[in-house]
C-alpha cells in the first residue's frame, strides 16, 4: 500500500520516490526531486494561478514551461506534481497538466460543508483553549498581517487557510481536524481561482475577533463568528465561467522570469 509520505510532496521532497505515484484523486504523478530544484518553479506557477494570470483549465505543457523557466522537464514535472498535490493542477494521463477547474456545484458544496463543521470546531476550541493555544493563534495572525502588508497574496492565502486548521487542532477531535484540513485545502484552491475581492484571499481581519472569542472561552460567539466568516468568503467569489486569456503561455509567464 502507498504510504502517506509517498503521496505527500511536502513530507517526501528530500527522499526517494517510486517511479510513478498517484494523488488522492487517482491522477498520475511523478517522483519529486529535491525541493531546492523545483520549489522556485512551483512558487512561480502557484503565484500565477493565484494572481489569475493562469485561468482554470489552462494547459501547462512541460516542454514550454521548461523553456520559459530555463529548467529541465524533470524539474517542471516535479513542480507540477507538487501543484497537483495541492489541487491547483490536474494531471491527466496522455494529455498532460492543466490548471484545476472546480465546478460551481463543488465549490458551493465545499463551503456549505465547512459551515456545518467549522463552527463546531470553533466552539470546541473556545471551550478548550489554553493560554498557549491563544498565543499561537495570535502569533499566526501576526504572520498573516505581515504577508498582507508585504503584498504576498499567495502566502496570505496559505496562512489564512492554515488558521482554520490551527483552530481545529485546539478543538482536540482528530476526525474533525482531518475533515476540516481536507475541506480547507479544497476551498483554498477555489478561493485562489475565483476571488473577486482581495480581502477574500487576505481575510485576517475576520480572524482577529474569532481569536478574541476563543481567548474569552465564548463558544457561542466563536461559532457565530466562524459561520459569518465562511459565508462572507463565499460571497467574495465569482463562480461563473471565466474567459481565458488569449495570450500565449510564454507571454503570461515571462513577466515572472
Amino acid at each position: 500500500m502507498m504510504t502517506a509520505e509517498a503521496r505527500n510532496p511536502r513530507r517526501h521532497h528530500l527522499g526517494s520516490a517510486p517511479d510513478a505515484m498517484r494523488t488522492p484523486e487517482g491522477q498520475q504523478t511523478y517522483p519529486l526531486k529535491p525541493a531546492s530544484r523545483w520549489s522556485g518553479t512551483y512558487t512561480r506557477l502557484r503565484d500565477a494561478i493565484f494572481a489569475h494570470r493562469l485561468a482554470p483549465g489552462t494547459k501547462l505543457p512541460e516542454d514550454e514551461l521548461a523553456s520559459i523557466y530555463a529548467v529541465s522537464r524533470t524539474v517542471i514535472r516535479s513542480a507540477l506534481q507538487a501543484l497537483a498535490h495541492d489541487r491547483l493542477v490536474r494531471l491527466e494521463p496522455n494529455r498532460g497538466a492543466f490548471v484545476a477547474q472546480p465546478s460551481q456545484t463543488e465549490a458551493r458544496e465545499i463551503f456549505e460543508m465547512r459551515m456545518l463543521v467549522e463552527p463546531r470546531a470553533a466552539a470546541l476550541a473556545a471551550a478548550r483553549a489554553t493560554p498557549a493555544d491563544v498565543a499561537r493563534l495570535r502569533a499566526h495572525l501576526n504572520q498573516e498581517r505581515e504577508a498582507v502588508r508585504e503584498g504576498r497574496d499567495s502566502d496570505a492565502l496559505m496562512l489564512s487557510a492554515n488558521f482554520h486548521v490551527e483552530v481545529s487542532k485546539i478543538a482536540s477531535q482528530s476526525i474533525l481536524r482531518e475533515v476540516i484540513a481536507d475541506l480547507v485545502t479544497r476551498s483554498s484552491l477555489i478561493i485562489a481561482l475565483y476571488w473577486i475581492r482581495r480581502d477574500t484571499i487576505c481575510a485576517s481581519h475576520a480572524h482577529h475577533p474569532l481569536v478574541e472569542a476563543i481567548a474569552r472561552h465564548e463558544s457561542d460567539m466563536a461559532a457565530e463568528l466562524m459561520t459569518g466568516h465562511l459565508a462572507d468568503l463565499l460571497t467574495g467569489l465569482d463562480l461563473t465561467p471565466r474567459h481565458r486569456d488569449e495570450k500565449s503561455l510564454s507571454d503570461i509567464l515571462n513577466q515572472d522570469v
